[in-house]
């Protein structure tokens, strides 16, 4: 089972970003997509989950209409599309499927 994020980088405050978590050798289709957050001296937080259906999405209040979870079955891949960036997004942003976690890409917002 492998799990890539890309997508991170430095943004200004204001702008977007777009993740991306390609997985490998896991039954994408039916598991959950998640992705989380941890800034540096912070605990790990949960940004936003998708449903294995697609039909259900949920964010954590702090990214609320600003973040839109999607995935892309036939490419196994999962999404993060972060707009209205702050400064208090800046992290490590992880996805996890099945149990399993990608390394992680970071996400510096600039003020």
């Amino acid at each position: 089972v492998r799990l890539v994020e890309s997508g991170g980088g430095l943004v200004q405050a204001g702008g977007s970003l777009r993740l991306s978590c390609a997985t490998s050798g896991i039954a994408f289709s039916s598991f959950d997509v998640s992705w989380f957050r941890q800034g540096q001296g912070k605990q790990l937080e949960w940004v936003a989950t998708i449903k294995y259906t697609g039909s259900a999405r949920h964010y954590a209040d702090a990214v609320k209409g600003r973040f839109t979870i999607s995935r892309d079955d036939a490419k196994r891949t999962g999404y993060l599309q972060m707009d209205s960036l702050k400064p208090e997004d800046t992290a490590v942003y992880s996805c996890a499927v099945g149990g399993n976690w990608g390394q992680g890409t970071q996400v510096t917002v600039s003020s």
